[in-house]
């Protein structure tokens, strides 16, 4: 197990230094100067040209694009510096920091949630294939994946924000001087909107996944001789069934944690949360090619450490998996 986790290690790190490449790339190519980005349009023009040399400079862009590329990988990896940021003239690991954990607040709420509705729906859908618990979930899941997370999450805002005016149409929660109990109160509510349109949105797809994976278990033969032994329906389905559907279902649960690093845009920007998404877009929007970049690798490296972390867990859970 050892050697192969550290076998694929060694196959990633140049697959994330191929990303960085790549991203590094299309950061250069990108319309508009980040250097002027820095500096006031007040200025004079011989102040102008002066500050313009300065921030050329200091920020590196006086150098070819090759030696640029390993100056950042060089400050990235040894002394742990991201770079800075136009948009909001800050340090890159400063900015990112207040919308990663905003995302990540927001994601275990959506994570739990939405687990917790998929297994026992999927479930009972397998159980019940083909009754009308079954179709009603399954037409129900293919309105929920058709409908944008923007165009729903304004659906929802003008229900409980708009008309009804329970909840807050978007924005971060103001806990300054809020005790405990009403801090959590403030931010339960400004989660309820962006939560909801995400767990609806992330249900239709997992239902069905654990759905098919509920019905390949219950064709099985051993399935059969189960029940003919006289064992109960739910000892079969809880017992039987569902622990060899947790094979394929493990990789969707993995995947679900690494999802709490990511943002997501629309919805996000929709609700004008503070989180990955939106700064996300902010940044392309500004054209803060250092923000963009950083960005882009971490998601990038998380999505690749996700996919080592799925395939070393399907070959824990399922024995016939062999890790070579």
């Amino acid at each position: 197990m050892l050697r192969y986790i550290l076998k694929r290690i060694l196959i990633l790190i140049p697959v994330v230094i191929v990303i960085s490449v790549i991203l590094f790339t299309i950061s250069k190519i990108m319309p508009g100067d980040p250097v002027r980005a820095y500096l006031s349009p007040t200025l004079r023009p011989n102040e102008y040209k002066l500050a313009y040399e300065a921030m050329e400079l200091r920020l590196g862009l006086d150098k070819s694009v090759v030696e640029q590329y390993f100056r950042w990988m060089y400050n990235l990896i040894f002394i742990g510096d991201l770079g800075f940021s136009s948009l909001l003239n800050q340090p890159v690991a400063r900015v990112v920091a207040g919308p990663l954990l905003n995302t990540i607040i927001l994601n275990v709420f959506v994570n739990i949630f939405y687990l917790a509705i998929a297994l026992p729906v999927g479930i009972k859908m397998a159980t019940k294939r083909g009754s009308l618990f079954d179709n009603a979930f399954q037409m129900g899941s293919l309105v929920t994946w058709s409908i944008p997370s923007f165009f729903l999450g304004l659906i929802f805002i003008f229900l409980f924000g708009v008309r009804l005016g329970i909840l807050p149409m978007g924005g971060m929660p103001n806990t300054y001087m809020l005790g405990t109990g009403e801090t959590i109160v403030a931010w339960a509510r400004h989660l309820a909107l962006p939560v909801a349109t995400l767990t609806l949105i992330s249900l239709a797809s997992a239902m069905r996944y654990i759905r098919n994976a509920m019905i390949d278990a219950l064709t099985q033969d051993y399935i059969r001789t189960a029940r003919s032994k006289g064992l109960g329906e739910k000892v079969v389905i809880y017992s039987h069934a569902l622990r060899n559907a947790m094979i394929p279902i493990s990789t969707i649960i993995v995947f679900t944690l690494f999802s709490l690093f990511s943002g997501s845009p629309l919805t996000e920007s929709v609700f004008a949360y503070n989180g990955m998404g939106r700064l996300l877009l902010r940044a392309v929007d500004a054209r803060d090619g250092m923000l963009i970049i950083t960005m882009n690798l971490f998601f990038a490296t998380i999505t690749v450490i996700g996919v080592l972390v799925a395939d070393v867990v399907y070959g824990l859970v399922d024995p016939r998996v062999k890790l070579k």
